[in-house]
C-alpha cells in the first residue's frame, strides 16, 4: 500500500522540477491564443495600412504601363524600375509584416513566456514510434483537440452567420453603389468580418489557455517519493550532510589546535574548560581568543601547551567566562578586559623574569575583576 501511495503523484511541481522542465521546452503553451493573435493583428494591420498599400500597388501598375519601348529594351531602366516599385511598396508591406510578427510573438508568448531550448528541437526516437502516435491517437489530448476544433467550427460557424445577416443589406447594396467606391466600400466590409472572426476565437482560448495550463501542471506533478529524492538530491542526505559536518568540524578543530603554539596563555578551570589567548603588543587592540575546548579537548590545549612552553594559568571563574561569551578568533569582550589585563601583566613580567630582565610577579590574584553577568 505504502508502494501504491508513493507512486501516485499527487504533489505540485518543486520549482526546480519547473525550472528543469522549462530547460527542456516543457511550458505551457497555447497554439489557439497564438493564431488569434496572428489573425487579429493581420486584420489590424491591413486596416491600418491597407489604403497605403492599396496605393503604392496602385503606382506601380501606373508605372508598369506606362513604360516606353526604349525603357523596355533597356536592362538597366528596368532594374531601375524594379528598384523603384519595390521602394514604393516596401514601407506598407514592413509595417503589415512587423504588426503581423508582433502580435504572433506577443501571443505565442503570453502564456509560459520565453523558452528557448536545444533539448526541444532536438529528433527523438519516440516521436517517430509507431505505438507512441497510436496512444497520441486516442489519448486525452486527442479529444481535448477534437472537441477543441468541433468548438472552432461551431463558433466560427455562428459568428460568420450572424455577421451575414447583419450586414446582408449592406453587402447587396453594394451591387449598385459607383466604382471605385462599391470596391473600397467591399474590402472595408472584408476587413471587419474577417476581425470579428478572429475575435470570435476569444471563446476558444477562454477554454483552451486554462486547460493548458492545467494540463501542463497535471504533467509535471510529483509524488511524495519524487520530492523527497529531489530534496535529497539537491541539499544532501542527511547522512552526508552530517558526514560533511563532521569534516567541516574536525578541520575547524585542527586549525584551533595548530594556533595554541603560538598563544600567549592558557587559561584554565583546570579540569574542564581551557581556552587559549593571544595578544600582539605591537599592533595593539583587544586580546583574541584562539582556542577554547572542554573536557578531552581543554586536556588536548594544555597537552600543546606544555609540549611548547606556553603558560598555563588556573583561573576557574575567568576560564569559563571567556569559553561561554568568546568565540575562536574573535576579540574578547570589553567586560573581560580588566581580568585578561592582569593575566596578560603577570605572564609577561614572569617571562621576563625567566630572562633575567624583571623580578619574580606578584603570584596572580585569585579574584579578578569578572562581572556578575559573565560569571557562569
Amino acid at each position: 500500500m505504502a508502494e501504491s501511495d508513493s507512486g501516485e503523484k499527487t504533489e505540485e511541481p518543486t520549482a526546480k522540477k519547473m525550472a528543469d522542465a522549462r530547460k527542456k521546452g516543457q511550458i505551457a503553451r497555447s497554439k489557439d491564443l497564438g493564431t488569434m493573435f496572428v489573425l487579429v493583428g493581420s486584420a489590424i494591420s491591413l486596416m491600418l495600412m491597407g489604403d497605403s498599400l492599396v496605393e503604392s500597388l496602385s503606382h506601380v501598375m501606373k508605372n508598369q504601363f506606362s513604360l516606353t519601348r526604349e525603357e523596355i529594351m533597356d536592362v538597366n531602366a528596368l532594374f531601375g524600375e524594379v528598384r523603384k516599385n519595390v521602394s514604393l511598396i516596401f514601407t506598407p508591406l514592413a509595417w503589415i509584416f512587423a504588426i503581423v510578427m508582433l502580435a504572433g510573438f506577443i501571443g505565442n508568448t503570453m502564456l509560459g513566456g520565453i523558452s528557448w531550448s536545444w533539448e526541444a528541437m532536438s529528433p527523438k526516437a519516440s516521436r517517430m514510434s509507431p505505438i507512441a502516435g497510436f496512444k497520441r491517437m486516442f489519448g486525452l489530448k486527442a479529444y481535448v483537440e477534437l472537441f477543441k476544433s468541433l468548438l472552432k467550427f461551431f463558433v466560427v460557424f455562428f459568428s460568420a452567420y450572424l455577421l451575414l445577416t447583419s450586414l446582408f443589406e449592406q453587402i447587396l447594396s453594394l451591387s449598385i453603389e459607383a466604382i471605385p467606391f462599391n470596391f473600397a466600400h467591399a474590402v472595408d466590409l472584408l476587413l471587419w468580418m474577417f476581425l470579428a472572426l478572429a475575435l470570435s476565437l476569444v471563446i476558444i482560448v477562454i477554454v483552451d489557455a486554462p486547460y493548458q495550463t492545467w494540463s501542463h501542471n497535471k504533467e509535471l506533478k510529483m509524488s511524495k517519493q519524487e520530492v523527497k529524492d529531489e530534496h535529497k538530491s539537491s541539499e544532501g542526505s542527511p547522512e552526508n550532510k552530517g558526514r560533511i559536518k563532521r569534516t567541516q568540524y574536525e578541520l575547524s578543530q585542527r586549525r584551533m589546535m595548530a594556533e595554541v603554539p603560538n598563544s600567549d596563555v592558557v587559561i584554565t578551570n583546570p579540569t574542564h574548560f581551557s581556552v587559549a589567548l593571544k595578544y600582539d603588543a605591537e599592533q595593539g587592540g583587544a586580546p583574541q581568543l584562539v582556542a577554547k575546548g572542554v573536557d578531552e579537548m581543554a586536556i588536548h590545549i594544555r597537552t600543546i601547551a606544555k609540549e611548547h612552553g606556553v603558560e598555563i594559568i588556573a583561573s576557574p571563574a575567568l576560564a569559563r567566562s571567556l569559553y561561554y561569551t568568546a568565540e575562536v578568533n574573535e576579540d574578547i569582550p570589553e567586560e573581560l578586559f580588566g581580568a585578561v589585563a592582569q593575566v596578560l601583566a603577570f605572564i609577561f613580567q614572569l617571562n621576563a623574569h625567566k630572562r633575567g630582565k624583571a623580578n619574580r610577579p606578584i603570584p596572580l590574584a585569585k579574584n579578578l575583576p569578572i562581572p556578575d553577568d559573565f560569571k557562569y
